[in-house]
């Protein structure tokens, strides 16, 4: 993912594409946890309507504290439906924890991100804060977000090692040969905190 690799380029999401894939997010929590479906967004932004994968993530506004996560890595429907799919699988889906209940997404903070397509990237090359990693290695994947690295304060090397830990590796796994490395870019926004 160098000079010699080009990145897919997207239309750029303006502040209102942003905020109307947020209040979409929060539509869709709120109607699904209330049994009433998914919403059926009517939108004309074309960069809505795109083939992009995404992330959402739901945080409790009190602590901060993580309450669900889900994603993809590899578009599969355009963004505006893949926000509306992810955001039902952060709430009711995500193994760490129990699921969402409608009583509690007053209190969640929802943040989106829209990934670029993962490409291989040499683990040299890898940029922190701009950078998002996918290992894989035999059965085992895992995947860190951009601002997962920049949470935590990791260094390139700190930020390999979590991925590998994450999808169940050994921290050194990044240097045998073998392993597939890719990193992908990511557009992050989110709903404002207090």
């Amino acid at each position: 993912m160098g000079a010699e690799t080009a990145v897919q380029t997207f239309p750029a999401l303006s502040l209102d594409d942003q905020r109307l894939l947020l209040a979409l997010a929060r539509e869709t929590l709120t109607a699904h946890l209330s049994g009433r479906g998914l919403p059926d967004p009517r939108v004309t932004s074309a960069a809505l309507l795109v083939p992009r994968a995404c992330f959402v993530t739901l945080r409790r506004r009190d602590s901060g504290d993580l309450r669900g996560c889900r994603g993809e890595r590899v578009a599969r429907r355009p963004l505006v439906e893949s926000v509306i799919h992810m955001t039902v699988a952060s709430a009711v889906d995500d193994p760490r924890f129990e699921p969402v209940r409608l009583h509690e997404v007053p209190g969640l903070r929802i943040e989106i991100s829209a990934l670029t397509p993962p490409q291989p990237i040499r683990p040299e090359d890898v940029v922190v804060g701009r950078h998002g990693l996918i290992i894989m290695a035999g059965g085992s994947a895992g995947l860190l977000l951009p601002q997962v690295a920049v949470a935590y304060g990791w260094n390139r090397e700190q930020f390999l090692r979590a991925v590998c830990e994450k999808a169940g590796l050994s921290p050194e796994a990044w240097r045998r040969a073998g392993v597939r490395l890719e990193a992908f870019e990511a557009e992050v926004w989110g709903e404002a905190e207090s």
